[in-house]
């Protein structure tokens, strides 16, 4: 992966949220049309042949690509959301955070054992966030489960690959 028009146009925010992060903004990539259709392209690529029925977005970036994969790929899309978010009963899975612990939510009837399920999120980087939606998501046994993000952070001290180890994950750009 890793199409340099995707890096030419990723936006990196300096001293976001707090200093000494180098924030990387998406929101630069889907102001541009080309870099939306590339990043729809590769995904597409990706997985077009592995039979994907469901894609789970996770709130909120994973919505915007989530949502558009799901069509591509002729599947359904399924919000993974805060508490208190969706209708209806759901089910949970809590995660640690760094200060503090955090929820991931689905509907009870989002997936079912003959799923092939995609997860996917803007941003992979210690892991917590998509490791509670990998979890989340075998609630429900499906068939098999795939994990996509659009940036892999690699830099020093983030270990997001190592904390979802075994699991079927691609990226569209490390950096």
């Amino acid at each position: 992966m890793n199409n340099p028009v995707l890096f030419e146009n990723l936006r990196v925010v300096p001293d976001f949220p707090i200093p000494g992060i180098q924030f990387q903004d998406i929101t630069s990539l889907f102001k541009n049309p080309a870099c939306i259709q590339i990043m729809r392209n590769e995904i597409m690529d990706l997985y077009k042949d592995k039979g994907i029925t469901k894609v789970v977005g996770l709130e909120s970036r994973g919505f915007l690509l989530g949502s558009m994969a799901a069509a591509d790929l002729n599947a359904g899309f399924v919000l993974a959301r805060k508490p208190g978010k969706l209708p209806g009963e759901t089910v949970s899975v809590e995660y640690d955070k760094e200060y503090g612990k955090d929820k991931i939510c689905m509907t009870s009837d989002a997936i079912d054992e003959n799923d092939v399920v995609l997860i996917h999120d803007d941003l992979l980087a210690t892991g917590g966030s998509m490791k509670a939606a990998l979890e989340l998501v075998k609630l429900f046994h499906p068939k098999k489960v795939y994990i996509n993000v659009i940036i892999e952070l690699t830099i020093e001290g983030l270990h997001g690959r190592d904390v979802l180890e075994g699991e079927d994950i691609t990226t569209l750009m490390r950096v």
